[in-house]
Order: C-alpha cells, then sequence, then structure tokens
C-alpha cells in the first residue's frame, strides 16, 4: 500500500495566496522569506528537501543569469511503500511568476533540475549512517 506526502513552497508573489496553515522561514533571496506548507512526517519533510532546493536553486540561478523573478511556487509529492518503508519515488511541479520570456524561464528550470543538489544526491541514491555518540 502507498501513502503519498504533499508539500508546497512558495516565495515572492505567490507568498499572498498563503492561508493559515502556511509557516513563513527567512530566505536569502527574497526579503518576504519562503512560505511552507506541509505536515510534519519523515516523508513530507524528505518531499520538502526536494521543494525547497528547487526553489532556492531557481533564485540563485535567476539572480546569476540576470533573470527577475517576481515568485516561484515548487509542490513536491511523493510515496511510500508502507509495507517496506520504501520511497516510491518523488515529482515536483514548478511555477514561475516573472516577465522573462517562456523559453527563457523553461531553460532556467531545466538547469535547475541538473544541478539542484538534494534531487541530484536523491537521484544517485545517498548513504545514510548513524554515527556514534
Amino acid at each position: 500500500m502507498e501513502e503519498r506526502f504533499a508539500v508546497v513552497a512558495s516565495a515572492g508573489s505567490y507568498l499572498q495566496e498563503e492561508d493559515g496553515e502556511t509557516v513563513r522561514l527567512p530566505h536569502r533571496w527574497t526579503p518576504g522569506g519562503v512560505g511552507v506548507r506541509s505536515a510534519f512526517t519523515g516523508g513530507h519533510v524528505l518531499n520538502l528537501a526536494v521543494a525547497a532546493c528547487v526553489l532556492n536553486d531557481l533564485y540563485r540561478e535567476a539572480a546569476t543569469s540576470g533573470v527577475e523573478l517576481r515568485g516561484v511556487r515548487v509542490r513536491a509529492e511523493g510515496g511510500f511503500d508502507t509495507s517496506r518503508w520504501e520511497s516510491t519515488g518523488i515529482s515536483y511541479a514548478v511555477e514561475v511568476d516573472s516577465d522573462a520570456p517562456q523559453t527563457l524561464i523553461a531553460a532556467l528550470i531545466a538547469i535547475v533540475d541538473e544541478v539542484a543538489e538534494i534531487p541530484r544526491a536523491l537521484r544517485q541514491g545517498a548513504t545514510v549512517t548513524r554515527s556514534a555518540d
């Protein structure tokens, strides 16, 4: 049986659409911070790591290339096979509010998909070990 865990990270113009269930966190690339909508379970936090990394890297790469972003929203969702607690994969979708040409935004999203550290680490498989106290 699979259980799904959905999260949303938003910044800029997309913060205006927040509700009472969104937590706002400081963010180095946006003066208003980042809004996070997520339950607090391991599955949600794992997916939030992907969404937050992609959002952060969109702002970083946009600044590097001179693209102005008014807002970014990243929705990430993934599942776990609850009989084995094994991930069934994570997917994410990006919304960008910008005056930049759509082809430039699409290229920016493609670059971030390649360089975003958390998705890259998960795609490669990461070793997790417990250290001695």
